[in-house]
């Protein structure tokens, strides 16, 4: 599946993050010693579930590295405007593609595990549109000043996801009024305003389920959708204000600092493990260096056996000489002697 991820965004001097970039793009600011892009893009290489990478704002002069094949795209100035590109270069890389993934670059403690449950949870289905919501009490137990938006329905408390799945169609429909909803994602009750009043009076009556207001939604604009409520925070903690910038940073020093102390740990007890003997080693002795030169001065210096025996000394033995000194034939019995007729 392709990824596409939104990174065209520049503060403006009124924004609060403005300080931290003075006319930068936002994706680059940085966090924990890496554009805060690049922690995406990390985690995006170590998804197995995505093959490739459509990068929006960005150009390769970016210095961002990755694993996987990045397409850049221009900037096209609004969000919308900046999915739909990146949907049509995803046709046109493959005119088979049906979903694609969708990621701001604003969400540095994602996870590659954390997209592979998406994708997974998401293609049990054959719906349009996936829309990812956080539990409050999931992202204030993950993190507790995080100070997000949250929507109150009649059976949850939740915050918007900043990455989604939908189907290709989705952006070539209905544009108008994506762009709006795009526009007023950060206030549920103007996105609840722009599909109908009852939507509206649900959301602001706390009446209603996810489950029925997804149908709602749905029904309204045409569409069909599944809400995914995840279970883990980091794919809702964006960085918009500069008390969640801090947040993050704190939060991934944290982890690189926890990484490089187990590997040290690691590396130490290495060193200091004694080789263990494998079974096939024990009980062998090592092999005796056999030389020509070793095995003579060894006789000569000690003309011993095994054990330390002396060698019997070899007798020369004549057989005439022999015969004549002891006439015996075997076992010390006498010859017997030639008869003669």
């Amino acid at each position: 599946m392709y990824a596409i991820v939104t990174a065209g965004g520049i503060p403006n001097p009124d924004d609060p993050l403005y300080t931290f970039l003075k006319g930068d793009a936002k994706a680059l600011v940085d966090v924990a010693g890496k554009p805060m892009i690049q922690w995406v893009l990390d985690a995006l290489n170590a998804a197995q579930q995505v093959d490739a990478i459509i990068l929006i704002g960005l150009s390769a002069r970016s210095g961002l590295t990755s694993a996987k094949t990045i397409h850049y795209v221009p900037n096209q100035g609004r969000m919308l405007a900046n999915i739909v590109a990146g949907v049509n270069k995803a046709l046109e890389l493959d005119r088979k593609t049906e979903y694609v993934l969708v990621a701001s670059s604003d969400i540095p403690t994602l996870k590659g595990e954390m997209v592979d449950w998406l994708v997974s949870k998401c293609m049990e289905t054959k719906d349009e549109m996936y829309y990812g919501v956080c539990p409050r009490e999931v992202m204030e137990a993950r993190f507790p000043d995080s100070k997000r938006t949250y929507t109150r329905l009649k059976d949850i408390e939740l915050c918007g996801a900043d990455i989604h799945v939908t189907h290709v169609r989705m952006a070539t429909e209905r544009l108008d009024l994506w762009e709006q909803l795009i526009g007023n994602r950060k206030s549920p009750m103007r996105q609840a305003s722009l599909v109908g009043l009852s939507a509206f009076w649900k959301i602001f009556t706390h009446s209603a389920t996810l489950d029925e207001l997804v149908d709602h939604v749905c029904n309204r604009l045409g569409i069909q959708g599944r809400a995914i409520v995840w279970d883990r925070a980091e794919p809702s903690m964006d960085v918009d204000k500069p008390h969640q910038l801090a947040i993050l940073r704190a939060d991934l020093e944290k982890q690189q600092a926890t990484v490089k102390r187990a590997a040290k740990a690691a590396a130490k007890k290495v060193t200091t493990q004694k080789p263990v003997a494998t079974s096939s080693s024990k009980g062998k002795k090592a092999p005796a260096k056999k030389t020509a030169a070793k095995t003579t001065s060894s006789l000569a210096k000690r003309p011993e056996g095994a054990k330390g025996k002396p060698i019997a000394k070899a007798k020369k033995v004549t057989p005439t000489s022999s015969l004549a000194k002891h006439p015996e034939g075997a076992k010390g019995k006498p010859a017997a002697r030639k008869k003669t007729k």
